[in-house]
């Protein structure tokens, strides 16, 4: 999926027959459709931030990801 998102990121999109065949194999048509529009969308506001020079606001400067643990310990 990663790979189908950076070729519809690509200017031209460079996406693949070969690459929506191996999608259409774990995704409905519905899923495919909501995983290209979502990629659409992100590329659309990257590339409109960068347009209007949209600067990073701080929102998540300091915040961490924490790991679960599954060491069954307490």
């Amino acid at each position: 999926m990663l790979d189908y998102a950076v070729a519809l990121s690509n200017t031209p999109a460079t996406a693949t027959d070969e690459q929506m065949v191996g999608l259409r194999k774990n995704l409905s048509d519905e899923q495919l459709v909501e995983l290209t529009a979502t990629i659409a969308w992100e590329n659309f506001r990257a590339r409109f931030n960068r347009g209007f020079d949209v600067q990073d606001q701080g929102f998540s400067e300091g915040a961490v990801c924490a790991i679960p643990d599954h060491s069954g310990g307490t």
